[in-house]
């Protein structure tokens, strides 16, 4: 099977075009009806593609899987790496809180009105549930990435060690705030009386999320001896 390299005004050729489409299925249908319960037919109809182009792309059903598990880490990568891979770590409070407040406004803000992050919080949720070679790549390129540099963070922010228990715990208790809002989406758009959550609404969550951060962050430092 070959596909011609016509290319779209992105400058994506044909065969750069199925394979995204493929992703793009692949993360809703995995996401919605988990791996099992999806078949390769109805990729290739979600996609409008040929059937044996995922055999061609990908190899088969579970590559087509890690290959959705590296999209997302590559995705949310180019909005965590301007924040947290550019900056140098920090020397004092100051700096800590600061980088801090950076990449929970920045994160927070994808999290939450990003449109893809639904299909993505859906996925993850699956492989969570059902770990295997998927959430390998999910766990090594997003979970521990962003989770360790955080903390790193967070300890010098806080005067606690990086890799303590209550470090680790108010870094992801940070993160789980911000997820809740996609997890639940519907729940608080129904609740909060609001038609979606754009650019306003996300930012009425994300000033709380950083203000609970700001907050958790004080309490932790009051309580060292």
């Amino acid at each position: 099977m070959s596909e011609d390299n016509d290319t779209d005004a992105a400058g994506r050729s044909s065969a750069e075009k199925t394979r995204a489409a493929l992703i793009e299925a692949g993360l809703r249908l995995f996401g919605e009806k988990g791996f099992a319960a999806t078949s390769t037919r109805e990729i290739a109809a979600e996609a409008k593609a040929n059937i044996g182009s995922i055999a061609y792309h990908f190899g088969g059903k579970g590559e087509l899987r890690d290959a959705c598990a590296a999209h997302i880490v590559e995705t949310i990568a180019r909005v965590a790496d301007p924040v947290l891979a550019t900056m140098p770590p920090p020397t004092d409070r100051a700096a800590a809180e600061a980088q801090l407040r950076i990449a929970t406004e920045r994160m927070a803000g994808f999290l939450v009105a990003a449109p893809e992050m639904s299909s993505f919080v859906q996925f993850i949720l699956r492989e969570i549930h059902h770990p295997g070679r998927a959430f390998d790549i999910l766990y090594a390129g997003l979970v521990e990435k962003v989770h360790r540099r955080l903390c790193a963070v967070w300890a010098v922010a806080s005067g606690d060690d990086a890799e303590s228990e209550a470090t680790k715990i108010a870094v992801f208790t940070m993160i789980g705030q911000t997820v809740y809002f996609r997890i639940a989406r519907e729940a608080v758009l129904r609740r909060m009386g609001w038609r979606e959550i754009g650019a306003t609404e996300a930012g009425l969550i994300t000033a709380t999320v950083l203000e609970n951060a700001l907050a958790a962050l004080a309490a932790h430092r009051e309580r060292k001896p």
